[in-house]
């Protein structure tokens, strides 16, 4: 067990803890005491059916999503009851680097997106006695959990909202992230992840980063030189003293743990290796949302799969930014895609058949 400041209350708070206890994982092994991080925006009304459920994405926190939350926007606080929940091996649920022997650093178990999933349910159906979910919206690997969500309970998520994500994993994205983490264990000071700080693994973390600016943005970023969105005067300066800086603040066997589980994000497991069959499981309205240039989640790809999904629509998010368009760092119009859509999906009355 260490310690690294980036995930202090200080930087990605406010969050609160719950404890969830032994925790048994689908691939074998247990998180003893499983914790899960998490935060809300508003009240939960007397029928409990006004609840949206975030799951967190690839190296983010439940901070991340401050900016697609307020009361001007379709995920409302004076409606809706939202919960943010970190997934497991973010670095402020449990994590590698924040758990205790037997599970800490290279002990940490490996985690799929089911588990999350599960954990979620049973900590907001515990804590919160809540039976139906208004929306569950996520990102990234936040829209591996959506779909996870919309698979594995269909009767208590009433609409869904995965946003530049996919329910099966491509060969080719299995391939960018083994990319990731190799860029990671190459370096001498992982030492087989018992370093004694995250500092230890820097050069790993640059070559992380490095990857992350190849696939991450979009060819159309670096030609538009839209560097300038991120405050940077040219290409170096961006990867130097933005991306570098970035991942070399997180925890590497934090990335690792949640690398592995992108990788075999897949909610056919859910059905004997049928992909045709989870989807046609679906009851939510559910709104694809890809990202339009992003380059390891394809339009094309969430296309493929939203065709396979009842009562679903394709929703195209427009950010030359690629896959890093979902930190909103295009502005105002980022957001007012998503607010159009999202508030499109909540005024869609699914109780009645639609």
């Amino acid at each position: 067990m260490i310690t690294n400041d980036f995930y202090s209350q200080e930087n990605v708070g406010p969050y609160e803890i719950y404890n969830l206890g032994d925790f048994k994982l689908e691939d074998g092994g247990i998180i003893p005491n499983l914790k899960l991080a998490y935060t809300t925006h508003g009240e939960l009304n007397s029928a409990k059916n006004n609840v949206i459920v975030i799951p967190t994405w690839f190296s983010g926190t439940s901070k991340d999503y401050e900016s697609y939350i307020g009361i001007d926007r379709a995920l409302n606080p004076s409606e809706y009851f939202i919960i943010v929940i970190n997934q497991i091996g973010n670095g402020v649920s449990s994590s590698p680097h924040n758990s205790l022997d037997p599970i800490s650093m290279a002990n940490f178990p490996n985690v799929r997106i089911g588990d999350d999933v599960r954990a979620q349910h049973k900590f907001i159906t515990e804590k919160y006695g809540i039976e139906e979910i208004a929306l569950v919206v996520g990102a990234s690997m936040g829209a591996q959990q959506t779909y996870e969500w919309a698979v594995r309970y269909p009767e208590m998520v009433k609409r869904a909202a995965p946003i530049a994500g996919t329910a099966k994993n491509t060969v080719h994205d299995f391939l960018f992230t083994k990319t990731l983490n190799d860029a990671i264990t190459s370096d001498p000071g992982w030492k087989d992840g018992n370093y004694s700080s995250h500092l230890e693994v820097s050069d790993g973390l640059k070559r992380h980063a490095n990857i992350w600016a190849v696939l991450g943005l979009s060819t159309e970023f670096y030609k538009q030189e839209k560097w300038t969105l991120f405050d940077m005067n040219n290409v170096e300066e961006f990867i130097n003293e933005f991306l570098h800086p970035l991942y070399e603040s997180l925890d590497p066997n934090s990335l690792l743990t949640m690398g592995w589980k992108w990788q075999r994000g897949d909610v056919s497991r859910n059905t004997g290796g049928s992909l045709e069959e989870a989807l046609g499981r679906i009851q939510a309205k559910v709104f694809v949302m890809p990202i339009s240039e992003d380059m390891f989640f394809t339009v094309r790809d969430c296309e493929t799969e939203q065709k396979m999904i009842p009562n679903s629509e394709l929703k195209i998010v427009n950010s030359v930014c690629g896959h890093f368009g979902l930190s909103g760092v295009d502005g105002a119009d980022y957001h007012r895609q998503i607010d159009n859509y999202l508030n499109e999906l909540l005024s869609i009355n699914v109780v009645e058949p639609v």
